[in-house]
């Protein structure tokens, strides 16, 4: 590579396509045309010498070299994109999709109040959730693939991150329910050993729980999402393991009961989690101050205080 000659323009450009994997949506958020971004990365391929991207599945792909490159250029980016906007900076003038990996939990509780708070402070924005596996999440906001992950993700290894919810997990059963009418006060845990569960597939935790308890082979449903339960319960004598504030939301229907019972390994904290190589970047920094401005709004912390009063 002749360096003196290198187009330093084009570092711009490559960190866009390695993050968004398109040249198309690269184009978009530099304010290009797509030929222009094609004949950039087109001339940025010949000062290489590499292919750096390989198209599959409707996808940009990065080479090795790539990710050798990118691993020194994107740092460098955000630093200096931070600190050409840094006095200039502002969110009403943002255009972007924030992609993020919640459950149907966080979608439920957060997305109303984030949609809100974003139309008002930020209306070019627009949000994508997906699901990514635990397993995925790091490499996931490394690629760029998604901006944030929120949950509780205690596998989740390298990443930045802040705690945004303290909580624990709670047994439901339906109102009327043999066992918690003969329950009194409180129920031992021995007690528990005459349920039938529903279990929902992707969350470890709520089976870490019965497996703790010895009650695994008690599951006798399983499902996608925690929003198949209420019917469930409600209709037969199975009980459930969830999250306490989504508990309690079933609870005030008055359907439903919470079991009086201490679970083990039944603390957990939700937290943000994001890549450290967006740790300086300007806009990520505002987007993370929204949304854990968000998370403590009176109305949630108010379902969250709920809770914890039961």
């Amino acid at each position: 590579m002749d360096q003196q000659k290198f187009d330093l323009n084009l570092l711009s450009l490559f960190e866009a396509i390695y993050r968004l994997r398109s040249v198309s949506q690269a184009a978009d958020a530099l304010g290009l045309s797509q030929p222009a971004a094609s004949q950039g990365l087109a001339r940025l391929r010949n000062s290489v010498g590499d292919t750096l991207f390989v198209r599959a599945g409707g996808t940009m792909h990065p080479t090795l070299r790539a990710e050798r490159m990118a691993s020194v250029i994107q740092p460098a980016v955000s630093a200096i994109q931070a600190v050409v906007a840094r006095d200039s900076f502002d969110p009403k003038l943002l255009k972007m999709i924030l992609r993020m990996q919640m459950s149907d939990i966080g979608e439920g509780r957060l997305l109303p109040a984030l949609t809100s708070a974003l139309h008002t402070e930020a209306p070019g924005i627009c949000v994508e959730t997906f699901p990514v596996h635990q397993s995925e999440v790091g490499a996931a906001l490394d690629s760029g693939a998604i901006h944030f992950a929120l949950g509780y993700l205690p596998n989740v290894e390298g990443t930045e991150r802040v705690e945004v919810v303290h909580d624990r997990y709670v047994i439901v059963v339906r109102a009327q329910h043999p066992l918690y009418a003969d329950s009194g006060r409180w129920l031992a845990l021995q007690n528990l050993q005459s349920l039938e569960f529903a279990a929902v597939r992707w969350h470890d935790p709520t089976r870490w729980i019965l497996r703790e308890l010895g009650l695994e082979a008690s599951i006798r449903l399983t499902t996608e999402s925690f929003l198949a339960l209420p019917g469930i319960i409600a209709d037969t004598d199975l009980a459930a393991v969830m999250p306490r504030p989504l508990a309690m939301e079933f609870a005030g229907r008055e359907q439903y009961e919470v079991l009086p019972v201490e679970l083990p390994r039944a603390s957990f904290a939700v937290s943000l989690h994001w890549s450290r190589r967006l740790e300086n970047d300007l806009t990520h920094q505002w987007l993370r101050s929204t949304i854990t401005r968000v998370l403590s709004q009176p109305q949630l912390k108010h379902r969250r205080h709920s809770a914890v009063a039961h």
